[in-house]
């Protein structure tokens, strides 16, 4: 909701859809791509913004590189200037916690050398590191997988489409640090504040658990018997076994930490299909081969 605010939201509802920006008083769309430079240019120029949530990515198609470059990097260097020229007073960056590539230890620190190694990854980091030389107030969240509704990537709202139908799943043998999506609003409020620091957080629980885990809790919502024997498989080459961030920094620096606990996360999610149910599933690794 606007709440007093006067909102401008760019989507081309690549992965989204129009039902999300509903028609409410103050709350503008303009359809289309941050890739699109005159596009930008005249939302900048009609709106005058004085804050800058960059929120959109390019990632549902792994192979295709051209597009994750088109959003992903040129997309994020028309929103900077612009943003130059409108005297933005703070921009607000998602970013995500592929950037670090196989960490070396986990909890992965804020600090740890990036590494992406999938076009996803890749471009984002170029789209950050851009933000980074801007010489504007910016604010770059790294994020755990953070679960609210119309969530469509990740094990948890395939594991539901496809039990619900009763197909097979199998898990890969990864661990994830999940979030719920009340935290990760709570940490974007303290991070649009025009006093509050700038620079790079890690927004996570620190706290990672496996594939299986969450496996087993769909199963559980859905009153399924458990599935001791669900086969685990190795991650993939364009995988990572275990991406944990380590939110110390956030909690220093920002005041902020999570407070909602994995299961409850998972539960929240699981009741918001029960009553919306589950479209379409992306995911930004490749599909299986064999």
């Amino acid at each position: 909701m606007p709440q007093g605010h006067d909102i401008l939201v760019i989507d081309n509802f690549a992965t989204g859809k129009r039902e999300v920006v509903p028609a409410l008083p103050g709350l503008h769309l303009v359809e289309g791509s941050i890739a699109d430079r005159d596009l930008v240019a005249k939302a900048f120029a009609d709106f005058a913004p004085t804050h800058l949530v960059h929120s959109a990515a390019s990632y549902k198609d792994p192979a295709n590189w051209r597009e994750d470059i088109a959003t992903n990097v040129e997309g994020t260097a028309n929103l900077i200037e612009f943003a130059r020229t409108a005297g933005i007073r703070r921009i607000i960056n998602f970013q995500t916690v592929l950037c670090y590539g196989r960490p070396e230890s986990t909890p992965i620190a804020v600090e740890h050398p990036l590494r992406p190694f999938t076009s996803y990854g890749i471009s984002k980091v170029a789209g950050e590191q851009y933000l980074a030389m801007s010489g504007l107030p910016f604010v770059s969240l790294r994020l755990a997988n953070v679960a609210g509704p119309r969530l469509a990537i990740g094990p948890i709202p395939t594991f539901y489409k496809r039990l619900k139908a009763g197909q097979a799943c199998f898990c890969t043998a990864a661990y994830r640090d999940f979030l719920d999506m009340s935290d990760f609003v709570a940490a974007v409020d303290i991070a649009m504040g025009d006093g509050a620091p700038t620079g790079i957080f890690n927004v996570s629980s620190g706290t990672g658990h496996s594939i299986k885990d969450v496996y087993d809790l769909v199963r559980s919502h859905l009153q399924l018997p458990a599935d001791p024997d669900v086969k685990v498989v190795p991650v993939g080459e364009d995988d990572v076994p275990s991406v944990v961030p380590d939110p110390t920094r956030t909690r220093e620096i920002l005041g902020w930490k999570a407070r909602v606990s994995f299961q409850e996360t998972i539960r929240r999610q699981l009741s918001w299909y029960d009553a919306h149910g589950v479209t379409d599933v992306y995911s930004h690794l490749a599909a299986p081969k064999g």
